[in-house]
C-alpha cells in the first residue's frame, strides 16, 4: 500500500514538472534589449529609432561607443527618449504573467539633468551666502535624494560640479558659524562623491577647524563622516593639507589616538581612517611632518601600532606598519620600539604577510642604530631566512638593497644564535 502511494505522489509530481514545462513564460522579442537580451526596466529610444534599456546603452556610451549597436549609424544625438508606451506594455505583460513567476517592474524614475543640477547649486550658493542653514538643508535633501535614486544620477551631480560646490558651503559656514546637523549632510554627501576639485575650500584652515571640532563631538557618526572627509583630502597628496591640519589644533593627535585606542567601540570605519589620516601626518617630509611624529610617539602610537600589526586584517596591518616605519626615522621612536618585545618578531613575522617594503625598511632602522641585541633578536626569530626568501623572489630596488645589508649584519652571528619560532602570545605587552 505504502509503495502503491509513494509511486502515485512521484507521478503526480513528474507531470507538474512536465505540465510546468509546457507553461514556460516566453519573453516576447519586442521586450527584450538589443545588447544585453534581458527584459528592459527602462526602455528608451535613440536617435536612431532603436529602443534599448537605459541602463545598458548608458553603459555603452561610457565604453567609448559612439554608433548604434543595431544600425551601426553614428549617434550624433545622445539624448535618451523615454518609450512610455513600450513601459507600460512591458509592466501589463509582467502582470498578467505573475501568477508564472515573473515579477512586475516598478516605474523607473526620471534622471536629473544637468541643467536641474546647476540650477540647484545657483540655490544653494545663495543661500550660503546668506548663510540660511534651513534652505541649504532643504536643498541638500533634494541632492540626497537624487544620488540614491540612481548611480547615473550620482554621475550627473559628480561631472557637474556638485562637490565642489559642498565644499564651498561647507566652508561659508565653518568661517561663521557652526551647525552640527548641516555640516554632517555636508560631509556625508562630499564623502560619497570626493573629487580633487573639493580641496581648495575642504582644505582652508577654516574647514579643517570646524573638521577637527566635529571629531570632538559625542554622535558617532560626526566623527565618522569628519575623519573620513579628512582622509580623502589628505590622500590627495598636497602637503599643504598636512601642515595646514598640523597647525590647526593641538589636539588632533589625541583625538585620532584616541579613535585608534578604542577602536573596537568605535567602529572598523572610524578606525581605518584615523590610521589613514595619522600616516599622512606621521610620513610627510616637511617640518610638520618631523613635528606631527614627535608628537605621536609622546602619545604612546609606537606600541599601539604594533598591537594593531598583531590584531588586524591585512590592509589595517599594512597601514599601521608604514605609520611604525616612519616613527622609527627618529632617535625618539627606535627607543621606544627597543623597550617593547613585540617590535622585532612582530616585523619579521610580518615579512611576506604584509607589506616588505615597509617591514624591511623598519627591521634595518632597528638593527643599524640598536647594535648587536637586536641583530642576534632579528636572528632568533627567523629574519635571515625570510630575507634570503624575499632576495630570490624578488623586489623592489631600494628594498632589496637594505635587505643585502641586513643579511651582512646578520651573517657574523649565525653560529652561535639558535632560531625560534616567534610567538606573539607569550611576549610581554607593553599595552
Amino acid at each position: 500500500m505504502v509503495i502503491g502511494w509513494r509511486r502515485w505522489k512521484k507521478k503526480k509530481q513528474q507531470q507538474r514538472e512536465a505540465k510546468s514545462k509546457v507553461e514556460e513564460v516566453v519573453t516576447p522579442n519586442e521586450f527584450l534589449c538589443p545588447i544585453s537580451l534581458e527584459l528592459m526596466k527602462d526602455p528608451v529610444t535613440l536617435c536612431t529609432g532603436i529602443t534599448l534599456d537605459r541602463e545598458t546603452i548608458e553603459r555603452w556610451f561610457d565604453e567609448g561607443n559612439l554608433r548604434c549597436p543595431v544600425t551601426n549609424q553614428i549617434v550624433t544625438n545622445l539624448d535618451l527618449i523615454p518609450n512610455h508606451t513600450l513601459r507600460m506594455m512591458i509592466q501589463d505583460w509582467c502582470v498578467d504573467n505573475r501568477t508564472s513567476g515573473v515579477q512586475r517592474i516598478p516605474t523607473p524614475r526620471v534622471p536629473v539633468t544637468p541643467m536641474e543640477v546647476q540650477r540647484l547649486l545657483l540655490n544653494l550658493h545663495s543661500s550660503a551666502s546668506r548663510l540660511d542653514q534651513h534652505a541649504c538643508l532643504e536643498l541638500l535633501q533634494t541632492l540626497e535624494k537624487w544620488r540614491g535614486e540612481s548611480e547615473r544620477n550620482t554621475r550627473c551631480m559628480e561631472d557637474n560640479g556638485v562637490p565642489c560646490a559642498l565644499a564651498s558651503v561647507f566652508h561659508a559656514f565653518a568661517v561663521d558659524t557652526y551647525n552640527a546637523t548641516l555640516l554632517h549632510h555636508i560631509l556625508l554627501l562630499l564623502n560619497s562623491m570626493f573629487r580633487s576639485e573639493a580641496r581648495q575650500h575642504l582644505g582652508s584652515k577654516a574647514s579643517l577647524r570646524c573638521m577637527v571640532w566635529l571629531l570632538t563631538q559625542r554622535d558617532l557618526s560626526l566623527k565618522e563622516a569628519s575623519v573620513v572627509a579628512l582622509k580623502n583630502l589628505l590622500s590627495l597628496g598636497d602637503e599643504r593639507h598636512v601642515e595646514a591640519l598640523a597647525e590647526t589644533e593641538e589636539g588632533i593627535g589625541q583625538v585620532l589616538v584616541e579613535f585608534l585606542n578604542r577602536r573596537m567601540m568605535f567602529g572598523p570605519t572610524i578606525a581605518k581612517a584615523s590610521l589613514a589620516v595619522v600616516w599622512y601626518l606621521v610620513s610627510s617630509p616637511s617640518p610638520c611632518g618631523e613635528k606631527m611624529r614627535l608628537k605621536f610617539i609622546e602619545l604612546g602610537t609606537v606600541s599601539l601600532m604594533l598591537e594593531i600589526m598583531v590584531d588586524s586584517e591585512r590592509s589595517t596591518c599594512e597601514k599601521a606598519l608604514g605609520v611604525f616605519e616612519s616613527l622609527c626615522g627618529c632617535e625618539e621612536g627606535r627607543e621606544e620600539a627597543y623597550g617593547n618585545a613585540l617590535a622585532v618578531p612582530v616585523l619579521v613575522k610580518k615579512l611576506f604577510r604584509v607589506s616588505s617594503e615597509h617591514s624591511v625598511s623598519a627591521i634595518w632602522k632597528l638593527c643599524k642604530y640598536g647594535g648587536e641585541r637586536v641583530v642576534v633578536e632579528a636572528l632568533q626569530v627567523g629574519a635571515f631566512q625570510k630575507l634570503l626568501l624575499m632576495l630570490q623572489v624578488g623586489c623592489a630596488h631600494e628594498t632589496k638593497e637594505k635587505a643585502t645589508q641586513l643579511l651582512k649584519w646578520l651573517n657574523p652571528y649565525r653560529d652561535g644564535v639558535e632560531c625560534i619560532d616567534s610567538d606573539f602570545k607569550n611576549l610581554k605587552r607593553s599595552m
